[in-house]
């Protein structure tokens, strides 16, 4: 699976696919991250990539016709599954959307900066738009690396067990269950027998409600409750 990030900041973006899970996932080929500074697609020696909002009003805007040359230049290279703008109003991301996403091959992230993108850019190119909660980040780069990884993890060949990802939170619907590893007595308090017993259809089952009673306390917006 291929991204084409294009941004503002590139350099925000080196550390978090250069290193762990990402990292081996790009070594091995199973994903390929490339940045694409926004102001190499300037048109004037100042390299500019905003202006002020028609109208007036505080902030600045992405001016169009960086954005649209840097589009342009990679649809002409290959065809993208989706063009996606990060932006505060967009879908709010879930396991739902990663596990689509991580079927498809080609996508673009445009990062969001300044007080948005001309609405031209969305009109045109955007072809999905996503949040990663109900904040405002300074820009859209730190977004760019939290859809990467969340997708990026569910390739087959990325995690070294791929079923680890299949009992993560929210592939169900329900928080994961509490996990505990040696020793299994630590301070006066112990592994739950269950975890145990070696017998995997209780401990599933034992999961299972663990699951959901955590989800119910803590998440009950996830049971439609």
């Amino acid at each position: 699976m291929r991204f084409d990030i294009i941004t503002v900041l590139p350099e925000l973006l080196d550390g978090p696919f250069s290193h762990s899970i990402l990292k081996r996932a790009q070594q091995k080929g199973h994903l390929e991250v490339h940045l694409h500074n926004l102001r190499d697609y300037a048109t004037n020696k100042q390299k500019q990539v905003d202006d002020y909002p028609f109208g007036g009003g505080a902030g600045m805007v992405m001016k169009v016709e960086p954005i649209a040359a840097c589009i342009e230049k990679l649809l002409s290279e290959r065809s993208y599954d989706e063009v996606v703008y990060t932006s505060p109003d967009g879908l709010r991301l879930d396991q739902g959307i990663c596990n689509r996403m991580s079927l498809l091959n080609n996508v673009i992230i445009l990062c969001g900066h300044y007080k948005g993108v001309d609405e031209r850019i969305r009109q045109k190119y955007i072809t999905m738009e996503l949040s990663i909660g109900d904040y405002v980040l300074s820009g859209g780069e730190l977004a760019a690396a939290v859809i990467v990884d969340s997708i990026g993890r569910l390739i087959p060949g990325v995690l070294n067990d791929e079923t680890s990802a299949l009992t993560d939170s929210f592939q169900d619907n329900l928080l994961a269950p509490p996990i505990y590893t040696r020793p299994a007595a630590w301070e006066g308090m112990s592994v739950p027998e269950i975890l145990l017993s070696g017998h995997e259809a209780k401990i599933d089952e034992w999961r299972y409600e663990q699951s959901l009673e955590r989800t119910r306390a803590r998440r009950p917006d996830l049971l439609g409750e």
